[in-house]
């Protein structure tokens, strides 16, 4: 089963995530269906190259959440009580393909 990366924007309204209890909520759910393979928020940081011009980092991005589903459209049913997709915010879904 692939695993995907949710990779929630801090573009929701300020305030309009929740509080802890919710992400507990959130991620207590994906835990008890055997889906959540970690996560955690994204702090601040930086580019690096060997040469040329380092872009910034992407700002918008907060957190990430793996899981493990089917499909690509399961994956996207587990956002369901995510606070930041409920909350109206974006949360980007890559699939990490196997390699090897």
């Amino acid at each position: 089963m692939p695993d995907y990366l949710f990779l929630m924007h801090d573009d929701a309204p300020p305030g309009a995530t929740g509080g802890d209890g919710d992400w507990a909520a959130y991620i207590g759910r994906l835990q008890a269906a055997g889906r959540f393979q970690g996560g955690s928020a994204i702090g601040t940081g930086l580019c690096v190259r060997r040469a040329g011009a380092v872009p910034p980092i992407t700002a918008r991005l907060s957190g990430f959440i793996r899981v493990t589903a089917e499909d690509l459209e399961a994956a996207r049913r587990l956002l369901a009580g995510n606070p930041v997709f409920e909350a109206g915010g974006t949360v980007e879904i890559r699939e990490l393909p196997r390699t090897g």
